[in-house]
């Protein structure tokens, strides 16, 4: 059994690869002949570079049609993981998935069971031997490994005193705003329109004039400079904060949607009914200097999705809520994200062919009202606990079912650091300085939380 907790991730990541290959496989595909013959809308003519291919409607269908079946999945998988075990779903996907996902499915058996589901089946000594495993080193006696074992324990018993909790609960005056925070987080992450411009990106670049083989090597450019600018992200993300890094995304990605939608609009000229090379999609042509800029612009605008909103959509959602709603809320805002990749996947093949470059317009006005919305709404969460966190939301002192005003929330990473690195007592220390004392009311459920003094 494998308990290098770095092989773990790896292993568990390979899910997120094959997404990835995905999304990167539809994007190369759609605008060879042989897509679009077999798509073709109407009779297939002799010469296959004439295919025009799928009408923009079916090709948003066709394309909608993976983050729909990803949406459905989202909201069964808690279901099915609740039942089977959190290793054995994850083996059940990988099964049906079949090759390449096969390499998951023989790895998943080297890897241990998450101990907090084995919790929840009173299967205590296992829970205690997976984290020793993990991060005990193979002393079952380490302080982390049993501060672990104890959190989990009362985490079990906190669930299943509260057992009852329904999503009409995330409805509730106190939780609403933690809510639409989570859900728009997701909801935002995908009006950048950086997943549907991943699909469709080599429609922009025939617009630019690339084609053939040339197309397809650009638009494997951006896939490479998204992996190579998340990496940042996975390192400094705790240090820079979520506010911060979310604020300088959506205005980043803001700049480069209005540079295109300038370029394409001043120095661009419409394509004909047929578009370009027979896609309807590439409605719109730009030469010489502005097609450069506009590809350009495409890989900035990747490049700043990729350390900020890509991986802080993911984690920022699930430090907003206490334990007793956070796994329905998570899984509501993540059926967010997937009903508007659904949506947009659906939608962008149509807005090429009848709005042309105002599709630039339309996401980059989405990323204006996102930063405005992130700076007013979303509050810091970044080395907090989740007892702080509710502190933030449930401010005597602040606004009436908002809690503390976004905008003065603050990163505190210091005692965090100190807790991963075993240090109680001076991370006990940092904690008494800052305010804090312990008390056991009963807050959102809660049998013991944190507040501040």
């Amino acid at each position: 059994m494998i308990g290098n907790i770095y092989a773990i991730a790896a292993v568990a990541i390979i899910g997120g690869g094959l997404f990835g290959f995905d999304i990167s496989s539809m994007s190369a595909i759609i605008s060879i002949p042989q897509y679009k013959c077999y798509f073709q809308s109407g009779p297939v003519p002799d010469d296959h570079s004439e295919c025009t291919g799928p009408d923009s409607d079916v090709q948003g269908g066709i394309t909608a049609a993976m983050p729909g079946g990803s949406w459905l999945g989202a909201l069964c998988s808690g279901y099915i993981s609740d039942i089977f075990g959190r290793k054995k779903a994850i083996m059940i996907g990988a099964g049906l998935q079949m090759i390449p996902a096969i390499g998951l499915f023989c790895a998943m058996f080297f890897l241990p069971e998450s101990p907090r589901w084995l919790g929840r089946k009173d299967r205590w000594e296992e829970a205690h031997a997976v984290l020793t495993l993990v991060h005990g080193k193979g002393d079952s006696n380490s302080p982390f490994v049993l501060r672990e074992l104890q959190e989990i324990r009362e985490m079990v018993e906190f669930e299943k005193r509260n057992s009852d909790v329904t999503y009409l609960e995330l409805l509730k005056p106190h939780m609403i705003n933690r809510t639409h925070i989570g859900v728009f987080t997701q909801i935002w992450s995908q009006l950048t329109g950086m997943n549907v411009m991943m699909y469709y990106i080599t429609y922009v670049f025939l617009m630019a004039g690339i084609k053939g083989n040339a197309n397809l090597v650009a638009s494997s450019i951006q896939y490479v400079i998204n992996v190579a600018m998340t990496v940042p992200a996975l390192l400094y993300v705790d240090r820079w904060g979520r506010r911060p890094t979310l604020l300088v995304g959506s205005t980043l990605m803001m700049t480069w949607l209005f540079a295109n939608a300038g370029i394409l609009a001043s120095k661009g000229h419409w394509a004909g009914p047929e578009g370009v090379q027979h896609t309807k999609e590439a409605s719109w042509v730009v030469a010489g200097a502005a097609s450069k800029g506009v590809i350009a612009c495409s890989y900035l605008f990747v490049a700043s999705y990729a350390p900020t909103w890509g991986p802080v959509s993911w984690i920022y959602p699930p430090e907003l809520y206490p334990l007793r709603v956070r796994g329905k809320a998570v899984a509501l805002a993540t059926s967010a994200n997937w009903a508007f990749n659904f949506a947009l996947g659906y939608f962008v093949p149509p807005a090429f062919v009848n709005i042309k470059w105002q599709t630039y317009l339309v996401f980059g006005i989405f990323c204006l009202a996102m930063t405005v919305h992130t700076f007013f709404m979303f509050p810091e969460t970044a080395g907090k606990t989740l007892e702080e966190v509710v502190d933030i939301f449930e401010d005597p002192n602040g606004i009436k079912n908002v809690g503390t005003p976004a905008w003065k929330t603050h990163i505190s990473t210091r005692r965090t650091v100190m807790l991963e690195h075993n240090k109680f007592d001076q991370a006990a220390e940092v904690e008494k300085g800052a305010g804090y004392h312990e008390e056991s009311p009963n807050r959102s459920g809660s049998e013991a939380v944190k507040v501040k003094a």
